[in-house]
């Protein structure tokens, strides 16, 4: 299985947590609509007519992409436009949630932002469209801006004061490649009212995550240090950042997915609460088998084949359907646990999915009562899915937050100043 099953194509709305990168483009089950028929007429490209055949036309593009960590301060930096509809409502945020001022077109084909942004900063988008038939299309925007030449900043995760599950790391991710990893990690110090001994991983030379031997200890208060000022990261280039980010760890949630049994059941704090029928990825693109966080979370989004390599003669994706609804990240490739609504007999018995996993849901993501909507209400940031018995290998640590998959021996290798 290569490594682009259910990936990006991001588009999202609504989003609880501001992102990294680009979201996701996995399908899910469907058949004639009678709920019934046999694995033959289950095929994906059932699946994926059925789940294109109410998606909108209109097409949104956000201009700097998702995950962008360098972006440009310019005003003409940032730019959203679609084709094939309208633009509806567009919102740019900045870190602490106030609104950045831009203007929406005459013909409503582009909103453009009105001033420069500021340097080492970061900054959300959300855009709502519609087409022709009054059918919606969202996408989804987060990026930081560049910081001086001369200089290096780390944009973090997760917020300040943000709540969270005991899933998730720290994780920093730099915007120019550091050359001294031991001068900057030894000026960075996460600690935890439990006690836990908390250790920093390099990934490459612009991401340093760090977490405890075993999830964090649910209730408890992580703190998180950075005093970066004038550290040299690389000859010529120092630290422009000093700050202190405290956040809360919840409950504490483990949902496993089981793909041979095509059920999850959900555990917290110990005790399980609920077991969900699900479909997982089909046997020619399985799901990843690992244990991996909930990164983001959004009421819609959009998923487009295209973009992952599922495409047809034509170039179009197999499947771009722009309102998947409660969907939530499990991978920077773009794994995602999601509501579907196009499946049809499919939860609890079979695996259809492009490698996402998928929960009945209703289109519109405004039923509260199916299972999709529930597991999204009772979901957190920083929660962990682990998915077993898939026919696909265990997911890599540095795809998504998911370095709970690398043992601690192997973790603490990866530290620049040791255990």
């Amino acid at each position: 299985m290569k490594d682009g099953k259910c990936r990006k194509g991001l588009v999202a709305a609504a989003a609880v947590l501001g992102g990294v990168l680009t979201l996701a483009a996995c399908g899910g089950g469907g058949d004639d609509g009678k709920g019934g028929g046999s694995g033959k007429e289950k095929t994906q490209q059932n699946v994926d007519a059925a789940a294109a055949k109410d998606a909108s036309k209109a097409q949104i593009k956000i201009t700097p992409k998702g995950g962008t960590a360098n972006a440009g301060v310019s005003a003409d930096a940032v730019e959203v436009t679609v084709s094939d509809g309208e633009l509806t409502s567009v919102k740019m945020t900045d870190a602490k949630g106030r609104p950045v001022e831009g203007s929406l077109s005459a013909d409503k084909k582009s909103w453009k932002l009105k001033n420069n942004l500021e340097r080492s900063s970061k900054y959300k988008i959300v855009a709502e469209a519609k087409d022709d038939k009054d059918r919606r299309a969202t996408e989804h925007s987060s990026f930081s801006t560049v910081s001086p030449d001369n200089s290096f900043i780390g944009s973090f995760t997760p917020e300040d004061g943000q709540k969270v599950g005991v899933g998730m790391p720290v994780s920093i991710n730099f915007d120019k490649p550091i050359k001294d990893r031991k001068a900057v990690q030894s000026h960075i110090n996460v600690t935890s009212s439990s006690g836990q001994q908390v250790v920093g991983h390099w990934f490459n030379d612009q991401r340093l995550d760090f977490r405890p031997q075993d999830y964090w200890k649910a209730n408890s208060e992580v703190t998180l240090k950075m005093d970066l000022d004038n550290v040299m990261a690389a000859p010529g280039i120092k630290g422009i950042q000093k700050k202190t980010v405290k956040f809360h760890v919840g409950y504490s949630q483990v949902s496993t997915v089981d793909a041979k049994t095509h059920q999850m059941t959900v555990v917290r704090d110990g005790k399980v609460i609920k077991t969900i029928p699900i479909s997982a990825g089909s046997p020619s693109n399985p799901t990843y088998n690992g244990r991996m966080v909930i990164s983001e979370k959004f009421v819609e989004t959009r998923m487009d084949g295209s973009t992952v390599g599922f495409s047809k003669a034509d170039g179009k994706g197999e499947y771009d359907i722009k309102d998947v609804p409660h969907a939530m990240r499990l991978s920077t490739s773009g794994t995602f646990i999601h509501g579907n609504y196009w499946g049809r007999g499919i939860f609890g018995s079979e695996n259809t999915s492009h490698g996402c996993v998928g929960l009945q849901d209703k289109q519109g993501a405004d039923d509260p009562n199916t299972p999709g909507a529930w597991f999204f209400k009772n979901s957190q940031i920083g929660d962990v899915v682990v998915v077993k018995n898939s026919d696909d290998k265990t997911i890599s640590p540095d795809n998504g937050l998911n370095g709970w998959n690398m043992s601690w021996q192997d973790w603490i290798k990866g530290s620049a100043t040791g255990a």
